[in-house]
């Protein structure tokens, strides 16, 4: 491929609102290098960190000007050397990228490159990366949930709540969840929850206490911590596990509430997982593909210029109903 072909991209020339967000159509096509992977995308999937990066709080920040997404869908457009996982022509999402997802095309490294069954489309493939491997990382490997635990998915209606959902239900888990709409709580059902809650609602974690017969729940998979921990920490079992998934803030808890029941809260990050444990997700998520639990439920799609609309709304939306996806065409 010529060096010097252009696509159009979003990038982020400054820090700031989502209006830094511009689309560029002369951003220079990247080329793989050893071990690398060149995708046409064909959909991005959206997530609430990219708002952080964008905005300059999140911890990590890319030098400028430079391009945000992770979850890219799409097929193999050339490879680098030495790549033997994939090839040109197949379709694949990823769990990283190189050089940003919100563009035509990305370089992804060949451990960030899963093959994407033919059972589903590629906005579907944009919805797996970020969301499902977050759900086995804070499920599987940080809370070591066992079939027959009770499982709390704290604001389960959108991606990665979505994702955990079903997997829990696939690992014969004990499944409750809440969301803030009527919708989004019979979007949680049909997707693996036995119970939906509506954490809007006054004395919701009463509910959820009577629904565990007051022994409370063994693992909370929490996505907004600065709203909910406290409560959390009321409402999880004896030995039980609480998972960070997301936050907007700091909040005050009583440590001496992790004391009695010797409860544990965990930070969950995917991007501390080692190649062994992505492989053991990608493996496990396929078979899921395969057999048919596995399906990304897709919520707003926005064409690649409405960047800008998708990260507005992602954080003022006053419920998650699947995952925000931007498309390509």
């Amino acid at each position: 491929m010529s060096a010097s072909r252009v696509m159009r991209a979003v990038r982020v020339t400054e820090h700031g609102a989502p209006s830094v967000l511009k689309l560029s159509a002369d951003v220079s096509v990247p080329q793989p290098g050893s071990r690398q992977v060149l995708i046409r995308v064909h959909a991005c999937g959206v997530n609430p960190v990219e708002t952080y990066i964008r905005a300059g709080t999140y911890a990590r920040k890319p030098p400028l000007p430079f391009i945000l997404g992770t979850d890219a869908a799409g097929v193999v457009e050339a490879v680098g050397e030495g790549v033997t996982a994939v090839k040109a022509g197949d379709r694949v999402f990823t769990t990283a990228t190189e050089s940003g997802a919100y563009a035509e095309y990305t370089v992804a490294a060949e451990d960030n490159v899963h093959k994407l069954h033919d059972a589903l489309d590629f906005s579907q493939g944009a919805a797996i990366g970020i969301p499902y491997f977050t759900a086995y990382r804070a499920l599987v490997q940080k809370a070591h949930a066992k079939a027959g635990e009770t499982v709390l998915i704290h604001g389960a209606s959108g991606g990665v709540g979505v994702a955990a959902c079903q997997l829990a239900r696939a690992l014969n888990l004990t499944v409750l969840g809440t969301a803030g709409t009527p919708a989004g709580m019979e979007l949680i059902l049909k997707n693996g929850a036995h119970l939906a809650f509506n954490h809007r609602e006054d004395g919701y974690t009463d509910k959820i206490m009577e629904a565990t017969k007051g022994k409370g729940v063994d693992v909370i998979v929490e996505m907004l911590s600065n709203v909910n921990l406290s409560k959390d920490l009321q409402m999880v079992a004896q030995g039980g596990r609480i998972t960070i998934v997301g936050s907007r803030g700091p909040i005050e808890i009583n440590p001496r509430d992790t004391m009695a029941k010797e409860s544990s809260i965990i930070g969950v990050a995917l991007f501390c997982a080692t190649p062994e444990e992505k492989k053991e997700s990608a493996a496990l998520f396929f078979k899921g593909m395969e057999a048919g639990w596995l399906r990304p439920v897709v919520g707003p799609k926005y064409p690649l210029e409405k960047a800008a609309q998708a990260h507005h709304d992602i954080i003022e939306s006053p419920g998650a109903a699947g995952k925000m996806v931007l498309t390509m065409c």
